[in-house]
C-alpha cells in the first residue's frame, strides 16, 4: 500500500498550514474541511470511505422499520451501531427519527465513552461537539456534519433495546496518518473554524467566492451581455491562461425555465473537444422539472439569479458555451458573470466534471446510475428528479442509493429521501414541501404528480475512489421494478478524463413528461381552498367497506350555507394547460347527497346522485370537463340538492381524477 502525508486539522488539535497555490500539499482534515470549500477539488488521501446503516441486509425494504438490521452485535445492554477502525474521520450522521435513549462513543478500545448524550441531543445543535451549523434538521431529517476523529478505533453504542433508521459516513485514512483522537471540551481552535463554518453558511445565495478562493488569492470577475437566438450557440467565457473558477452567475433565471431542457451549458478544460459539464442549464443549477427550486451552498437561484461556486481548476485553458436548441421564438436576453482567480491547477487536484444523465423509464431490475467510470476522483453532489408513471404513489422513493468504489459496496442507502438528509415523505411536515438547506434539499414533493426530487452537496462525506465507482440509485422498494423517469445530475472531481458518456439526448427525449391522468386524494394530499362553514362539519375517516378499508373526506351539512349551496373546493396542481376530464370517486349511501363540479361559477359537468339502499364504494363518476391551466386551479363541489330518499346532504369524496380530456 503506498504512504501518504497527512496534516490534520480537527476541533482539538492545533491549525494546519494554510494551503499553498500549488504543488503536492499538505491537506487539512476535519472541521476546516466544512467552510475550506477551494480544498473540494484535492484528490482525497482516504484509503477508503464507507457508511454504516440500517440497511436491510435481504435485498428488501426493512431499512430501520423493524430494527433488525439497525445494529451491528449486542453489547452491554446496547446496540453497537458502528465499530470503525482507524486512523479515521466520521463525517456526516443523519437519522429520520429520533429516541431519548444515549448514544455512546468510546475510542481507541477505551473502556469508557468520551462521548455521551441522548441520541436526540445529537442534533439539537447546542452540545458539544455537536453543535450548529454543523448540525441541523430538516425535511424530516436530521444530520451532523462535524468532523469526528480517532487514531484507533471507534465504537458507537446506543443504549437501547431497539434503534430504528441511521446512515453514519466515514473515511480511513493510511496508518501513519497524524489524526488525533477526539478529546473533550472541545478547543478554542475548534470554536474559531466553527465561527467561520457559519459564516459560510450563512451567505447561502450570496457570493462566496471568498470560500472558493485559495487563501490569498484576488479573484477577478468577467461580466458579459449577450443575445442568444433559437437554435444557436455562443461562447459565454474562454481564456487560454492558467486559473480557476470560483463563481459563475446567470441571469435571468426565468429565461431557462421550463419543460423543454432546451438550453445546454457545456463546459470545457485545458483544450479537451469533450466537455467536462454538459447538462440543460435549468437542471446544472438545481431546477425542479423546469422551475427554479434550489438555494444550496454551492448552487442554485436566488433573486432572479443561478449561481454555482464549485471551484473549477485548469491548467492553460477553460471554456463556457451556451447552446440553444429552440426550433423557434424570441432569442434570449442573457448576463453571466464569471469570477476567476489566478491559480492553476495544481497535480493533486482533480478537474471539475458534471454529469446530466435521464432514464425514462428505467429498467427493470436495474438501479438508475448517477455516474460510473474508472480513473481516481471524488463525487461532491447530486441532484435528482424522480417522476412516477402512476399518479398519486411515490413508492419509488423507498429505493436505496449504493455506491459500489473500487469493487467493494461502500454505500448502503436506507432510503431516497434518506440519502438527502430528509425522511418520511408524504408525512406532513416532513419531506412533503420544497425545502432548501445549504447541503441539502427537497426539490419538490407533489403525489398527485407522482413527483419527487432532491439534491446533496459533499463537501467533507464526498464518495472518492482510487480506481472506479458505480454510484446508482434504486426506483422501487425493493428489485427495481418500479418503472419510474428518473433526471439527475452528478458532480464530481476527477484527476483523468472519465470514462462516463457525457453525449446528452435529443432535445425531445430530455423535456419534462407529465402524466395524462392525476389522482388527487381530498384531505390527504389535496389542498382545501374552502368549504362551508355554516350549519356544515368536515372530517376525515376510514370506514370498512366489504374487505377493503377505505379513507375519504367526509362533508356532512343541513339547509345552505350563508352564500347558498354548501361546497368544498379543492386546489389541484395541474401538470400542464389543457382540457381535463373530471371524476369523482365516492361512497355512495343512504345519506348522500346530489353534487355537482363547478369552475369560474359555471356548472362544468352534470348533476351526480349519491344516493344508494346500502354503502358502497363507486367507481369514477363522470362529473364532466374543466379547462385548466399549469400549476395550481380551483375547483369546487357542490351539494346542490339531495335525493327524495335520502336522510341527509352528505359528501363521502374518495378521489378526485382529473385525466387530458382527448
Amino acid at each position: 500500500m503506498p504512504i501518504f502525508w497527512i496534516t490534520v486539522c480537527l476541533p482539538w488539535v492545533i491549525d494546519a498550514p494554510a494551503a499553498t497555490p500549488s504543488g503536492d500539499r499538505q491537506t487539512p482534515l476535519g472541521i476546516e474541511e466544512t467552510y475550506r470549500l477551494d480544498l473540494l477539488p484535492r484528490l482525497k488521501k482516504s484509503v477508503k470511505v464507507g457508511m454504516v446503516s440500517s440497511y436491510d441486509r435481504s435485498g428488501g425494504n426493512d431499512d430501520g422499520f423493524s430494527g433488525k438490521y439497525s445494529f451491528l452485535r449486542k453489547e452491554d445492554g446496547g446496540l453497537v451501531i458502528a465499530d470503525l477502525q482507524g486512523p479515521g474521520m466520521i463525517y456526516r450522521i443523519h437519522a429520520p427519527l429520533l429516541i431519548d435513549d444515549p448514544i455512546e462513543f468510546y475510542f481507541d478500545g477505551e473502556a469508557s465513552p468520551r462521548i455521551r448524550l441522548k441520541f436526540s441531543e445529537v442534533f439539537e445543535g447546542t452540545h458539544a461537539p455537536f453543535l450548529a451549523p454543523l448540525v441541523s434538521r430538516g425535511a424530516g431529517g436530521h444530520y451532523s456534519y462535524v468532523p469526528i476523529g480517532y487514531k484507533r478505533s471507534c465504537k458507537i453504542v446506543v443504549k437501547a433495546e431497539k434503534f430504528y433508521f441511521y446512515q453514519i459516513n466515514y473515511a480511513q485514512f493510511p496508518n501513519d496518518s497524524s489524526i488525533e483522537t477526539y478529546q473533550s471540551p472541545v478547543s478554542e481552535t475548534f470554536l474559531q473554524h466553527l465561527e467561520k463554518a457559519k459564516e459560510s453558511f450563512s451567505m447561502t445565495g450570496s457570493d462566496i467566492t471568498s470560500f472558493v478562493a485559495p487563501p490569498g488569492a484576488e479573484s477577478t470577475p468577467h461580466k458579459v451581455k449577450k443575445t442568444l437566438p433559437a437554435g444557436q450557440s455562443m461562447t459565454l467565457f474562454e481564456t487560454t491562461k492558467p486559473g480557476r473558477i470560483v463563481g459563475l452567475k446567470l441571469r435571468p433565471a426565468a429565461a431557462f425555465a421550463g419543460k423543454e431542457r432546451d438550453v445546454l451549458i457545456r463546459m470545457y478544460w485545458d483544450g479537451d473537444s469533450k466537455p467536462a459539464v454538459a447538462s440543460p442549464v435549468g437542471d446544472l443549477f438545481g431546477y425542479s422539472f423546469g422551475d427554479p427550486a434550489s438555494r444550496s451552498l454551492l448552487f442554485g437561484t436566488s433573486e432572479g439569479t443561478n449561481y454555482m461556486y464549485f471551484p473549477m481548476p485548469y491548467e492553460k485553458s477553460a471554456r463556457i458555451d451556451l447552446v440553444s436548441e429552440r426550433a423557434g421564438g424570441p432569442p434570449l436576453d442573457i448576463e453571466a458573470e464569471v469570477i476567476t482567480v489566478p491559480v492553476p491547477k495544481s497535480p493533486d487536484e482533480g478537474r471539475f466534471y458534471a454529469l446530466w444523465r435521464r432514464e425514462n423509464p428505467t429498467r427493470e431490475g436495474v438501479p438508475f446510475t448517477f455516474l460510473k467510470t474508472s480513473g481516481r476522483g471524488h463525487v461532491v453532489g447530486s441532484i435528482l428528479q424522480a417522476q412516477g408513471k402512476e399518479s398519486g404513489t411515490t413508492e419509488f422513493f423507498e429505493g436505496d442509493d449504493r455506491a459500489i468504489i473500487d469493487g467493494q459496496l461502500a454505500i448502503p442507502g436506507t432510503g431516497s429521501e434518506d440519502s438527502y438528509n430528509g425522511g418520511w415523505y408524504d408525512v406532513p411536515g416532513r419531506w412533503e414541501d420544497r425545502t432548501s438547506l445549504p447541503l441539502s434539499g427537497c426539490l419538490d414533493y407533489k403525489k398527485p404528480l407522482g413527483r419527487t426530487g432532491g439534491y446533496r452537496l459533499m463537501l467533507t462525506d464526498a464518495y472518492a475512489y482510487r480506481e472506479n465507482i458505480d454510484f446508482n440509485i434504486e426506483h422501487s422498494p425493493e428489485g427495481n421494478r418500479t418503472p419510474t423517469d428518473y433526471a439527475g445530475v452528478v458532480f464530481f472531481y476527477s484527476q483523468e478524463r472519465p470514462t462516463a458518456d457525457f453525449s446528452l439526448p435529443p432535445a425531445a427525449a430530455r423535456a419534462v413528461g407529465a402524466p395524462e391522468k392525476v389522482i388527487f386524494v381530498p384531505g390527504w394530499n389535496t389542498p382545501i381552498h374552502s368549504w362551508s362553514f355554516h350549519n356544515a362539519t368536515l372530517e376525515k375517516k376510514s370506514e370498512k367497506i366489504g374487505e377493503k378499508s377505505i379513507r375519504y373526506l367526509s362533508l356532512r351539512a343541513k339547509g345552505e350555507d350563508i352564500l347558498g349551496p354548501h361546497s368544498i373546493a379543492f386546489i389541484l396542481d395541474i401538470p400542464a394547460s389543457g382540457k381535463y376530464e373530471v371524476g369523482l370517486e365516492a361512497l355512495q349511501g343512504p345519506d348522500q347527497g346530489i353534487v355537482q363540479i363547478f369552475q369560474n361559477e359555471q356548472p362544468a359537468g352534470p348533476p351526480i346522485n349519491l344516493y344508494a339502499a346500502q354503502r358502497k364504494s363507486s367507481a369514477p363518476l363522470p362529473a364532466g370537463t374543466i379547462q385548466a391551466l399549469q400549476g395550481n386551479n380551483t375547483m369546487f363541489v357542490r351539494l346542490v340538492g339531495k335525493d327524495s330518499n335520502s336522510g341527509g346532504l352528505g359528501l363521502d369524496l374518495i378521489r378526485i381524477t382529473l385525466e387530458r380530456a382527448k
